[in-house]
């Protein structure tokens, strides 16, 4: 008996028992598409945060006041010494530095002609337009100058300039922040979310002077510093945080890289993906045993048809091959459904989230496709163990 043989005859058996064949492909076919599905979110979440970071800059240092430790006992950390103008301006001067952005934060009222809402405020300078890769919608960004100078300039965000004027134009007009007046020059592009929380279009930007005098801080809430080149990320925040030990005479500052943070978050989600996976190829086993239990019931009801093949001269290897060739192509059947069902549940939520890039890495692709045999091969073994050990009289007398 050819393979060939061997596969028509057990195709020929599983159409004989439909419904019992259909039933064993579902489940199989579950649990493949799970496993698809459920890598396709874990793998999209981790595109997602690659690309919000890459949205924010490639080549960026994230300077915050506080040195953050972790000692024998618990974290902590404290704030010795404010994060000034003056640091920004040092770091600034820095030879592998190519801009930085002092960023002051806060919360006030915005009121235009009646109108007022309550809006983060942030206070910067020209060059965070450049270091955060954003786009003017109409009108232009802050002035460039002397950071200390400060300046009663204001761009606003798109989501504040449309609930404050409508389809008017807000440009030269007048705005109060607080109890100060601002005169509006840009209004930002639609950003959207930052990672999902910083809403870039519900903001007011102000000078970096101008905010912090206004929000009475004296510690800015953070520096943005864009590296001239990648490959000198590493260096530029040793110089970083040397300036600030020479400057505070204290390592009181924490400088954070975006590709730090970047692969932070990339072996966080991956472990995600991979633990996701895991948790779906339960349901494999659980199909695996199904198989099992249909091959066992197959083996029972074909005693007869055995044990007549045996007479005729049928091998035992022959026999095997044919209950083997009968579960894997159960296993192939439910693999191929399973992944049809998977990219589909998939491509249906990318309609319903297009923001959100959903798509099953190939590893689990293949991993599926794999295991779908190798479960139809490991859980039929037995079942054609069986089959293969029949007595041919005995098989016949039905015994």
């Amino acid at each position: 008996m050819t393979i060939g043989s061997s596969l028509r005859f057990a195709a020929d058996a599983l159409r004989g028992h439909r419904l019992r064949t259909i039933l064993s492909i579902a489940g199989l076919a579950v649990g493949i598409a799970a496993v698809i599905a459920l890598t396709a979110l874990g793998e999209g979440a981790r595109r997602y945060v690659t690309r919000e970071f890459t949205a924010l800059g490639t080549n960026l240092v994230i300077v915050l006041p506080g040195k953050i430790e972790t000692t024998g006992a618990m974290p902590f950390g404290g704030t010795p010494r404010d994060l000034t103008l003056d640091d920004a301006t040092a770091i600034g001067r820095l030879p592998l530095i190519a801009r930085v952005a002092p960023i002051s934060m806060g919360t006030e009222t915005v009121r235009l002609e009646g109108r007022s809402r309550s809006a983060p405020v942030l206070g910067t300078t020209a060059e965070f337009l450049q270091v955060r890769q954003l786009g003017m919608g109409t009108g232009r960004f802050l002035s460039p100058g002397d950071i200390e100078q400060g300046g009663t300039e204001v761009v606003l965000g798109a989501k504040v300039a449309n609930e404050l004027c409508g389809s008017e134009s807000p440009l030269g007009r007048v705005v109060r922040i607080g109890d100060w007046r601002f005169r509006v020059v840009g209004v930002m592009t639609s950003h959207g979310r930052s990672l999902g929380v910083f809403d870039m279009d519900d903001l007011v930007i102000v000078p970096v002077q101008t905010g912090m005098t206004m929000l009475n801080r004296h510690s800015l809430f953070r520096v943005i510093v864009e590296v001239r080149s990648y490959r000198d990320l590493s260096a530029a925040r040793h110089d970083i945080l040397q300036l600030m030990k020479t400057r505070h005479r204290a390592e009181d500052v924490t400088a954070i890289t975006q590709d730090a943070v970047l692969t932070s978050f990339g072996s966080i989600l991956g472990a995600l993906t991979m633990a996701l996976a895991g948790i779906a190829s339960i349901s494999l086993a659980v199909a695996g045993v199904g198989i099992m239990n249909v091959m066992l019931v197959s083996v029972t009801e074909r005693r007869a048809e055995i044990g007549l093949l045996k007479a005729l001269g049928a091998q035992q290897s022959q026999i095997l091959r044919v209950f083997l060739a009968e579960a894997v192509l159960l296993s192939v059947a439910g693999g191929l459904a399973g992944m049809t069902v998977g990219y589909a549940a998939v491509l249906a939520f990318d309609q319903y989230f297009p923001t959100f890039p959903a798509a099953p890495p190939m590893w689990a692709v293949a991993a599926a496709a794999t295991l779908s045999i190798v479960v139809g091969v490991v859980f039929g073994v037995w079942p054609a163990r069986r089959a293969m050990r029949l007595e041919p009289v005995a098989a016949l007398s039905r015994r």
